[in-house]
């Protein structure tokens, strides 16, 4: 193997995946599969021991699950990249392996060639992200980040239609002193002093539609 050839470690519980994809770098000349993994505390074992450059991570694993091996592998100080490759792009699998410290997320449906790429880059400590999970995260920034607890959020929208303590009161079947109580508390938090005030700041933070 040449200098330049990346060391990769697969971390996957189904065997089969594994063979497909230690057959597809087995046969480039850039990568060299110096290891699998069938959990997360067997790929966080074999990093240390095997020092890969990459590491293929899965996220739904036995034992240990893929967002955990990453935050050990990082609290090890290991300078393996992890590139997830998954079958799952929702917010609560992307954002926590993102935050522990995954250098890229891909779905395992991805070209052949387009992960053989994301491995490179990941390598060489590029971030990679795959279109869909690209998106959602762009989507999640977007968003505006609401300083008003749901139910507060809730009251505002019914002020905003017009309606009345009363009838905010009998909708939500609380009394009309909660109603007041939560008046107060979105006045504080959006700095204003009435409803009128209350509903502009509502539409200009982007908190009502």
């Amino acid at each position: 193997m040449n200098e330049t050839t990346i060391r990769v470690l697969i971390a996957d519980d189904h065997p089969i995946v594994r063979d497909g994809l230690r057959g597809m770098f087995t046969g480039d000349p850039r990568f060299e599969v110096v290891g699998e993994a069938a959990d997360g505390a067997e790929a966080v074992a074999l990093t240390r021991a095997l020092e890969p450059a990459v590491v293929l991570m899965d996220l739904r694993m036995p034992r240990m699950d893929g967002v955990t091996a990453i935050k050990r592998l990082a609290e090890l100080g290991l300078e393996a990249r992890v590139l997830v490759l998954t079958t799952y792009d929702t917010d609560s699998e992307v954002l926590p392996a993102i935050e522990a410290g995954a250098t890229g997320y891909l779905l395992k449906d991805a070209p052949s060639d387009e992960l053989m790429r994301a491995v490179e880059a990941a390598a060489r400590g590029e971030a990679v992200l795959s279109p869909a999970v690209a998106m959602r995260l762009m989507g999640r920034l977007r968003e505006p980040e609401s300083p008003l607890s749901a139910r507060e959020l809730e009251v505002l929208r019914m002020i905003a239609t017009g309606a009345t303590n009363r009838e905010i009161a009998g909708r939500l079947f609380i009394s009309e002193a909660t109603v007041k109580t939560h008046l107060l508390h979105i006045y504080t938090k959006l700095d204003v002093n009435d409803r009128a005030a209350a509903v502009a700041v509502g539409y200009q933070r982007g908190l009502l539609d």
